[in-house]
Order: structure tokens, then sequence, then C-alpha cells
């Protein structure tokens, strides 16, 4: 299983661990950074030689922070499963991850990661998942929140009449990526 890192806590996560994260904090643990080129622009890469820590998309692009380096060797295995992805050959990442978040925001993420390739959800069956029915928006805010977009699947989710609902990366991305798994059931109860 894939292992996340908050500041205070470690999580098991339901995917294959390829290689355990270090014990330190993923803030402080981001040194690196690579630029990936995608069918929809840069994606800004950042992690530890250990784990990634996040992705951005090329609409909420900030300069990488002072103190990384650029190394595209640290992130060659994350590159690689995205260009599989992204060729429609890669179903599950199999990648160590460090997002760092609150428990809520973590909870919600771990629960992302069940969501089938190709299929998705509604922010209120992820709420009932993570046993609290009410919590409906805050799963929406976690959601959005996610820092590795595209791995951590949030573009999965959806309103619950089937509509496409905020995301991060635009909805054309978020059109895109759905169209690219070939996504045909607009809800899933997963």
């Amino acid at each position: 299983s894939y292992t996340v890192q908050s500041t205070t806590r470690r999580y098991n996560m339901p995917c294959t661990l390829v290689k355990p994260l270090p014990k330190t904090s993923a803030r402080t643990a981001d040194r690196f950074f690579h630029w990936y080129h995608c069918p929809f622009g840069k994606l800004l890469l950042s992690g530890s030689d250990s784990a990634l820590s996040s992705i951005v998309f090329p609409n909420q692009q900030p300069a990488p922070a002072d103190l990384w380096q650029q190394n595209a060797s640290v992130f060659a295995e994350t590159c690689k499963q995205l260009d599989l992805y992204f060729a429609g050959k890669l179903k599950v990442f199999e990648l160590s991850l460090a997002p760092v978040g609150t428990e809520f925001q973590l909870s919600v993420w771990r629960e992302l990661l069940n969501i089938p390739y190709g299929r998705t959800t509604s922010y209120g069956a992820i709420a009932n998942k993570i046993g609290n029915t009410k919590a409906v928006r805050a799963v929406g805010g976690a959601n959005g929140r996610n820092p590795i977009p595209i791995i951590i699947p949030c573009h999965r989710v959806i309103g619950s009449d089937g509509s496409l609902t905020g995301f991060g990366g635009g909805l054309p991305t978020k059109t895109f990526l759905l169209n690219l798994e070939n996504s045909e059931q607009l809800a899933l109860p997963i």
C-alpha cells in the first residue's frame, strides 16, 4: 500500500508501495523539481529523492522554491508512469507519495485512490465512504486541495447530478482526463 505522510502521522493508502517514505516532513523534504510536458501543458513536479509531494497544473504554476534543485532523474519513474498513463497504457500508479494535509484531507485523498480508472463518483459518495455524510462540501474542499492530482485522482469526482464541477487544472483538463480514461459512468457509489 502507498504510505501518505502528514506532518504528524503516516497513513497506508490502498495501492502498491514501491519504496518507503522518509521520516521527515514532506514540506521539508521538497528539495527537487522537474517540469513534465503533458498533452495540456507543463506540470511542475516536486518532492524529495524518495517521494512525490506535488503536481502543479499549468494554470496554477508558481516558480519553484528558491531552495529546490531541478533534477530530472529524481522524477524519472514518475515521468515514465505519466507517459504510460497519457498513452492509455497505465491504469494504476505505483509511486511513493508524500502529500501534506490535515487528517481530514488525508482521509479524503486515501478514498480518492479507491476510485477505479475510468469510473467516477460523487462528493457525497466520498463523504459517505469516510463516515461523515454531512461533510460533502468539506470533501469538495479537500478534493480541491489535493496536492498530487492525476495520481491521486481527484478528477474522478463529479457532482451528484453528473455535472463536472470545479477542478484545479480547469474543467477542460478534467474533461480531457475523464475522456482519456474513457469514463462512461457518471456516478458510481463506491
